[in-house]
């Protein structure tokens, strides 16, 4: 099924894709929400890219059999970007939104993000954890990434108030203006995707999403180095391209 946004632009397909790793407690209920999830009338692919997972999550997605599912199990860990920039590469829809496999943020929201694409004609959408009130953000968590994108406006002339959200989608233009030129592999890869398409032209939209943040026990976390990581990043891919 295809639907026309309002400027009429023929959506077809929306690419899902899904980086991977270490996620066993998690995946098979992650993937059970995304295939739930509405797409607005949208054909729905599902890309798994498995990034070296060593906890039983690659055995299991190697035996995943449905047609929505297209599963990538790579040779090397490349980090959350370097798996990204490899699903990108396999996505054929015409709309490509990033999920995150942790359960932190709900595939139900997949639709909120759909919608400006399909109402507005948007390029690129974010869901932001700051437009509503989301139960268990930390301080000093919160504190970090709106300080960042606060920086991150100043230095590519956006109006956002989440840069290091999971959920960033983007149209097949918005992909086609930076999926080749990507370099960050780890924590740098969302400042430079975000200033890639600041620097093609394209406002990015944001909309509420929900946020349930896994502890420290649970699940990986950005360190100070990986904060560091992210500065450098936005500093080198805003200013130097």
């Amino acid at each position: 099924m295809s639907s026309e946004t309002s400027n009429g632009v023929k959506y077809q397909k929306v690419s899902i894709v899904i980086p991977v790793y270490n996620e066993r407690a998690t995946i098979e209920q992650v993937l059970a929400q995304v295939r739930a999830a509405s797409t607005l009338g949208l054909e729905k692919e599902i890309i798994l890219v498995d990034d070296c997972s060593t906890d039983g999550t690659r055995e299991f997605l190697a035996t995943l059999i449905d047609e929505n599912f297209k599963v990538f199990l790579q040779d090397k860990n490349t980090g959350k970007g370097g798996a990204l920039h490899y699903g990108f590469e396999q996505a054929s829809g015409d709309i490509v939104i990033i999920q995150d496999a942790d359960l932190e943020y709900d595939p139900a929201d997949i639709q909120k993000i759909l919608e400006p694409f399909m109402k507005n004609g948007a390029e690129v959408v974010y869901g932001s954890r700051y437009l509503q009130p989301s139960v268990g953000l930390k301080f000093w968590h919160s504190f970090f990434n709106k300080l960042f994108t606060q920086v991150s406006n100043l230095l590519i002339g956006q109006k956002i108030t989440d840069i290091m959200t999971c959920y960033k989608a983007f149209s097949r233009k918005a992909i086609g203006s930076f999926v080749q030129k990507l370099q960050s592999q780890r924590f740098g890869f969302e400042p430079e995707v975000t200033a890639r398409v600041s620097q093609a032209g394209f406002r990015i939209v944001e909309v509420p999403v929900s946020y349930r943040p896994r502890s420290h026990t649970e699940g990986k976390h950005m360190n100070l180095k990986g904060q560091l990581e992210s500065l450098a990043a936005l500093i080198k891919y805003s200013l130097f391209g």
